[in-house]
């Protein structure tokens, strides 16, 4: 037994020594124009992004971009979507590099890659509906790349930013041996695909949409150690973030969340609050999981939301900005 631990010390150290590193798929050569089509999005390096749209039959009254969380695809919004669109609010949402039916399935292509696509379709969408406010709105990976596309100096200017759980689980909020074995894993078996199985969590109360989630062929099932490391990248990112959403802020937050825990997204959200800007709002639903827009209670903050948007109100309709006060305000 004794020898056998020393062979496997000497090939990881052989491993480590030789750096296999975490690897990301970069866009290529920007030399193409943007441009949409009904369902897809084609961006400057000329990947084809699959797109899905919500347009209202009504009046139009405001413009939406939905980026959806990690193996995950712009599917997620397909409730929401029709929701807001019946309300008057255009809906978009696109697969992003590496997930759903986009480029590259199951690998990485780094912040700037998914900043990039964030800010060209903004500017797309803009030039489509000129006179109509845009907000951004984005499920956890979604979010964090928003707070990351936000704190960058060539980001056109959006009306506000949805922030659904948002992926705030940085490394420093970590244990010292989860941030040591994703190091040694990613810069050893960085191909290395790991699955959920055995892994206790619920992502939502609506069991029905998780089995559908499990039979769905596009989520993925399986990650690559590597895009577990550039999601922890990003994370860190967005961690760091706080101080960059200074306009229209609205962060959702499930106190059932199992996902994103509480102590990075409390750290985050008070420093959000302290920084001056103009709206910035909080909300907390107690019965909430991570994947608030698809639970059974997904109305509650689907009609919040829509409050935010339209302006109706300074509380939101459910009180869950009042409950999140209230929360924050007992944290040490």
């Amino acid at each position: 037994m004794k020898a056998l631990y020393k062979k496997l010390f000497f090939l990881l150290l052989f491993c480590i020594l030789t750096a296999c590193m975490p690897m990301i798929e970069p866009p290529g050569i920007n030399k193409n124009t943007v441009h949409l089509s009904d369902n897809l999005y084609s961006t400057e390096d000329g990947a084809s992004l699959p797109l899905r749209q919500w347009l209202p039959n009504t009046e139009l009254k405001a413009v939406l971009i939905a980026l959806h969380g990690f193996n995950d695809y712009s599917n997620f919004f397909d409730s929401p979507g029709a929701y807001f669109s019946n309300q008057g609010i255009a809906c978009f949402a696109y697969d992003q590099r590496g997930f759903g039916a986009a480029p590259k399935r199951g690998s990485w292509a780094g912040i700037s890659a998914y900043t990039n696509d964030l800010r060209g379709l903004i500017r797309l969408i803009k030039q489509r509906y000129p006179r109509q406010p845009l907000y951004l709105l984005g499920e956890s990976m979604g979010g964090a790349v928003i707070i990351a596309a936000m704190g960058e100096a060539n980001m056109p200017e959006v009306d506000g930013t949805i922030l659904v759980a948002p992926a705030l689980w940085a490394r420093q909020t970590m244990p010292w041996y989860q941030t040591s074995l994703l190091w040694a894993l990613a810069h050893t078996f960085p191909r290395l695909a790991l699955s959920g199985d055995g892994v206790r969590v619920q992502a939502s109360d609506n069991i029905e949409m998780l089995r559908a989630l499990g039979r769905d062929p596009m989520i993925i099932k399986k990650t690559r150690v590597e895009t577990i490391y550039g999601l922890t990248n990003l994370m860190d990112a967005a961690f760091k973030g706080a101080h960059q959403l200074n306009g229209n802020s609205l962060i959702l937050y499930g106190e059932n969340d199992e996902i994103i825990p509480k102590k990075p997204t409390y750290d985050f959200l008070q420093r959000f609050l302290s920084n001056n800007g103009d709206r910035k709002t909080v909300a907390f639903y107690q019965q909430g999981y991570h994947m608030l827009l698809r639970d059974l209670q997904a109305p509650i903050p689907l009609k919040d939301i829509l409050a935010w948007i339209n302006l109706t109100t300074h509380q939101l309709p459910s009180g869950a900005d009042h409950r999140a006060r209230e929360v924050l305000k007992l944290l040490p």
